[in-house]
């Protein structure tokens, strides 16, 4: 092992639907954005919400999965690594911002959940459980096919 670990695992909402592009090469990339709530007592005891949004980019088998299946407001998990991005603004200011790259995803919730948040009944089976094994669709493609992520990403590949 190399000493260091990058693993990112998050429950939360669609804040959005998800945006699939393809890079000149084809390879499918989805774009979308989880909420996840932080629940706390501030100093005077008084109940706080913190919601904090993440940017997630899926690629490939995963991407396409997640441009056909998920909806704004649905319930998922996402399993991942987190990556910063560099660039300059208009002003010439240097911005970073991060994403969750991710690497598996689940769907949670009922249908009653998905159907109130908006979103058409799946018709794939969900749990309302955490991932296991079994769920091999979700997952990184055997070893066998391309990376789940180019291994080389510059900002003129990302279509957006």
């Amino acid at each position: 092992m190399s000493g260091s670990v990058n693993k990112v695992i998050l429950v939360g909402r669609l804040g959005r639907d998800p945006e699939v592009k393809y890079t000149p090469s084809g390879a499918p990339v989805a774009k979308f954005s989880v909420a996840t709530d932080e629940a706390f007592k501030d100093r005077s005891g008084e109940q706080q919400k913190r919601t904090e949004w993440h940017n997630i980019v899926a690629w490939n088998k995963l991407a396409e999965i997640c441009g056909q299946y998920l909806t704004k407001g649905k319930q998922v998990y996402i399993e991942g690594s987190i990556r910063s991005r560099q660039w300059e603004d208009q002003s010439g200011n240097k911005r970073t911002s991060y994403e969750i790259i991710a690497s598996r995803m689940q769907m949670l919730g009922s249908r009653a959940d998905n159907e109130r948040a908006g979103a058409a009944p799946s018709p794939m089976p969900e749990r309302t459980s955490a991932p296991t094994a079994e769920h091999a669709s979700f997952d990184r493609p055997p070893a066998s096919e391309p990376p789940a992520e180019p291994p080389e990403i510059t900002d003129e590949d990302v279509p957006f």
